[in-house]
């Protein structure tokens, strides 16, 4: 008996395989190519960079960077075969040398620009971390450096991963990993989370991807990704107990909010609904709150049933 329901579940997994398979065909070959670049190019795109400082400084100018404005939604372009990506004629941001708001952000850029060549000329990798506890007192908080080493990502042209710095969340390595996972094998990638806004992002990242990596879109999202679990519906349909539930702060309501005005919503209209059903109830709860139904209820029940029966959205 057992043998033959999980004979059936690999049936219908290998339905949705093939349905998937239809949907990717529909797609050029262009927009699934990632592009590779060499060090040696990283290398010279850094040094064109400095290049240009001292051809500034030797003018008796003040040197400029220019970083492309990756906070804007108005530089952002949604397709349904990518997900979010930034578009080719996108603003950018100056950060002047001379001026008392962007000096030291000029500075870190700069720092941060020499530990990457460092690191791509040695061949050696560190993370964000380690590249904040050098120099603290310049940084002043690490959320400097992220943000910074995606703005040097987006400036050069090359995908975070090769600038040999370190870990986001979702972080670069485990998006590549689900986005190889589905084109060298094709198996339908579910996503189960957390029903609470920051689950949800995290799943919404890793299908449409983010505004901030929106210039690397074509090698990082995986717009086949389907929501598994645990959907807000599930709690009612399953009567989680009221104990395992928690109400949403404001902190997530503002970030549900913010996920219910993303323009690829307006495509998935189920998860739309998921979301708005979590508006209106206004509590989220863990995986774990299935404990509450019975012990192995996650394993033994809900994801067997799930996956026999097509629960996802």
């Amino acid at each position: 008996m057992m043998g033959s329901f999980i004979a059936e579940l690999y049936s219908e997994i290998d339905k949705l395989r093939a349905q998937l398979l239809h949907n990717v065909e529909l797609m050029s070959d262009r927009q699934w190519m990632i592009e590779e670049i060499s060090d040696r190019e990283i290398l010279t795109r850094i040094e064109n960079v400095i290049l240009g400082i001292v051809t500034s400084l030797s003018k008796d100018e003040a040197p400029v960077l220019a970083l492309p404005n990756r906070s804007s939604w108005a530089n952002i372009s949604f397709d349904s075969a990518v997900g979010l990506q930034m578009s080719s004629g996108s603003s950018v941001t100056t950060i002047r040398s001379d001026c008392s708001s962007s000096i030291t952000k000029f500075a870190q850029i700069l720092k941060i620009l020499a530990a990457i060549y460092r690191l791509v000329q040695s061949n050696s990798y560190s993370t964000k971390r380690d590249i904040y506890y050098n120099n603290p007192q310049l940084f002043v908080s690490q959320r400097t450096v992220d943000s910074i080493v995606d703005d040097i990502s987006c400036m050069l042209k090359v995908p975070r991963r090769s600038l040999h710095v370190g870990k986001g969340m979702p972080d670069v390595n485990s998006r590549l990993m689900v986005r190889k996972l589905w084109d060298t094998l094709h198996i339908p990638i579910f996503a189960l989370v957390d029903a609470d806004p920051h689950g949800m992002e995290i799943m919404c990242v890793y299908k449409y991807g983010s505004v901030a990596m929106s210039f690397e879109a074509h090698s990082l999202t995986v717009p086949s990704v389907m929501w598994l679990g645990l959907l807000p519906s599930d709690l009612q349909r399953l009567r989680v107990p009221e104990d395992a539930l928690i109400p949403l702060t404001k902190r997530d309501q503002s970030k549900l909010n913010s996920l219910l005005e993303r323009p690829y919503l307006s495509s998935q209209s189920d998860w739309q609904k998921e979301m708005e059903l979590m508006q209106q109830s206004k509590v989220k709860a863990e995986i774990q709150s299935l404990d509450a139904i019975a012990p192995d209820f996650l394993t033994s029940i809900y994801l067997p049933n799930k996956l026999r029966y097509g629960g996802w959205v």
